[in-house]
């Protein structure tokens, strides 16, 4: 089973930055079990979130063809807890890209009220390094079809965001 830690993406642009939301249920199973009797979701899948929303923007940008991993959280602050009732926007930018892999930015807010800064460090691996059925490029252009990025996303030059053909 995949878990999607995002609802969906509200503003897509190609190369540069995408945000999404994700909205705090109180039926979500994982939130009764972290921290019995006070519901909320724990930071590591807020984390979870924001590196899925800058994972598929990372993705998109090479056309789906990099093996994207996240490598490392360089910085997580947290200003705040989430709770059933919240609606969370996670804003990721990329700072840098290159063929070993892309470091992005991210902000997490609750309504106006800025509830987390993450920056995240993503690896491109080789192709001698992973089997290549964990990362087939149909399974995330689906997630982003899903997610609703080719609805919202545009290309660096302001055109429509275009589904690529099947790979």
């Amino acid at each position: 089973m995949r878990w999607y830690w995002i609802d969906r993406y509200i503003e897509f642009e190609s190369g540069r930055y995408a945000k999404a939301v994700k909205a705090i249920s109180a039926a979500e199973e994982h939130l009764h079990d972290h921290f019995p009797d006070y519901p909320m979701i724990p930071n590591t899948l807020v984390i979870e979130g924001i590196a899925q929303t800058g994972g598929l923007l990372v993705c998109e940008h090479g056309q789906f063809t990099e093996k994207v991993v996240l490598a490392k959280i360089s910085k997580a602050r947290f200003y705040c807890e989430a709770v059933p009732g919240d609606l969370l926007t996670y804003t990721t930018t990329i700072d840098q890209i290159d063929k070993n892999g892309a470091m992005v930015s991210a902000t997490s807010y609750k309504g106006e009220q800025l509830h987390a800064e993450v920056q995240i460090m993503f690896a491109h691996l080789a192709d001698d390094q992973v089997s290549q059925t964990l990362f087939e490029p149909e399974s995330y252009i689906r997630m982003m079809r899903m997610l609703g990025a080719f609805d919202v996303g545009h290309s660096a030059d302001g055109g429509p965001l275009v589904e690529p053909p099947a790979c």
